[in-house]
């Protein structure tokens, strides 16, 4: 025998009674609309609440005015660090022996032209990869964050066709994933397009020659360690290579530009085009017949990867392309002043600046730590949108490029609130960026220690991770 859910429980109802709830709230709504539409009035404008007058004998007093509860948001003064606070923060720290014996540390509001709020140390110091901080922001400057490079095929007659390169840093020797950031340019698809636009003429076979003449000079900088190079620290520089002069297996090549080379003549065999010989060094005829070209991501995007990852071998290419812009020559010499001069006219002081490279990996490179203050103050700067790259392009603590593996367990409290280009050569350690303290208050800093005990070369760096570590991790506004 069936049961009854105990929740319809009950005696039966006549059906009838269920319509009834329902008749009623429908002769209320009818009732409502003639209403409307005796006394009402459609003007939206005077339907809203605010439009009812109160009841006759009520009086509402004035709402009272509202007080803020938090400090408007948006930049804080340049006086808003205060500097006991700071200094606070900074000294279980700062005095820790494995930094060596000489140490400079500054810290100022992000604000531009602020002043230190913080000095400790004295004299100038050897930046290693902070000095890419310099090269970039100089590139921007020059350039424009929205800049590409070109490398490109021209048609140099009797049946021979050139490769120019541009000094695009990122150059590819084949397509690169989607995922890739920045996206390449690659010989591939320059040869693919050089293939097509020499069938259209009916020509199938080339003889080929390449240009890498667009930067000048040596390709290995005279003031680096001589077995720089010949150790694979760094590749020969030149306005023409793929892959920064690497080979699959990540080893340097010891000339970039014929490796170039080889690698798009071969592209080319494989679209149908037969090379005639072997590529040859040469200087494209002027005014030659462009017949393909591709184009680097701009130079926005590779100020970004550059600093992120400390790419050496793209520093040296933006900084020979600094000198182009502002002197006419690339070259390691040349770059080096026009990074001085670009500088120099945004106001960025150089007291003592001894600049050799773009990438910092002289040992003869000298920098005041306010030359790196200036240069943070001046990318985080709304008024310099075009030098942003530089702010956006440094590591997170403990997430990404050169920090990604650093502030996990010394210095857990600065991951995510430091931001900052690191430097390291054998007895040097540098980190310089911006860390953004418990109220929101953001700092620019400089940490340079370039008198470092080989054994100490871990210790320091970790000192250096807790001194950012604890701007971040204090209350260091007024």
């Amino acid at each position: 025998m069936a049961r009854r859910d105990p929740r319809h429980a009950g005696p039966a109802r006549d059906p009838w009674l269920h319509l009834v709830p329902t008749l009623v709230v429908l002769l209320v709504l009818a009732a409502a609309v003639v209403s409307w539409r005796v006394t009402g009035r459609a003007d939206a404008e005077d339907s809203g609440p605010a439009s009812v007058p109160p009841p006759p004998g009520l009086s509402l007093p004035s709402p009272a005015p509202l007080s803020p509860v938090a400090r408007p948001a948006g930049p804080s003064g340049p006086t808003s660090l205060d500097p006991a606070r700071v200094r606070e923060a900074l000294a279980p720290s700062l005095h820790d022996h494995d930094l060596g014996r000489h140490v400079r540390v500054l810290v100022a509001p992000v604000q531009q032209g602020a002043a230190p709020v913080f000095s400790s140390g004295r004299g100038v110091a050897t930046p290693a990869s902070t000095m890419k901080l310099l090269t970039t922001t100089a590139a921007l400057d020059a350039l424009g964050p929205e800049h590409t490079f070109t490398t490109k095929v021209v048609d140099a007659a009797r049946g021979r066709v050139v490769l120019v390169g541009g000094g695009d840093p990122y150059l590819a020797s084949k397509p690169v994933d989607r995922a890739t950031y920045p996206q390449r340019a690659d010989v591939r698809t320059l040869a693919r397009e050089t293939a097509a636009e020499l069938a259209r003429d009916g020509r199938r076979r080339v003889r080929l020659g390449y240009d890498a003449s667009l930067f000048t000079g040596p390709a290995v900088d005279p003031h680096w360690p001589a077995d720089y190079v010949p150790d694979g620290v760094v590749a020969p520089i030149t306005a023409l290579w793929v892959d920064e002069g690497r080979t699959a297996s990540g080893t340097k090549v010891a000339d970039p530009a014929r490796a170039a080379a080889d690698a798009f003549a071969a592209a080319l065999r494989k679209a149908g085009v037969a090379v005639r010989g072997k590529p040859r060094p040469e200087t494209a005829p002027a005014g030659a017949t462009e017949l393909a070209a591709v184009r680097s991501a701009p130079l926005a995007e590779i100020v970004e990867e550059t600093l992120t990852v400390s790419d050496n071998e793209a520093a040296e290419v933006l900084g020979h392309q600094v000198g182009l812009a502002v002197a006419g020559t690339g070259s390691f010499r040349a770059g080096a002043e026009a990074v001085e001069q670009t500088l120099t006219g945004l106001g960025v002081p150089l007291d003592g600046a001894r600049i050799h490279d773009g990438s910092g990996l002289s040992r003869e490179d000298r920098l005041d730590p306010r030359t790196l203050l200036a240069v943070l103050q001046l990318a985080a700067d709304p008024g310099h949108p075009d030098l942003r790259a530089v702010v956006t392009g440094l590591p997170v603590a403990g997430f990404t490029g050169s920090l990604d593996d650093r502030f996990d367990q010394s210095a857990p409290q600065g991951r995510g609130r430091v931001r900052a280009k690191t430097g390291t050569l054998t007895g040097i350690s540098a980190l310089a960026g911006i860390a953004t303290d418990r109220d929101g208050e953001a700092m620019v800093f400089a940490l340079m220690s370039d008198k470092v005990a080989l054994v100490d070369t871990l210790g320091a760096r970790a000192a250096l991770d807790d001194l950012a570590a604890s701007l971040a991790a204090c209350h260091c506004g007024r």
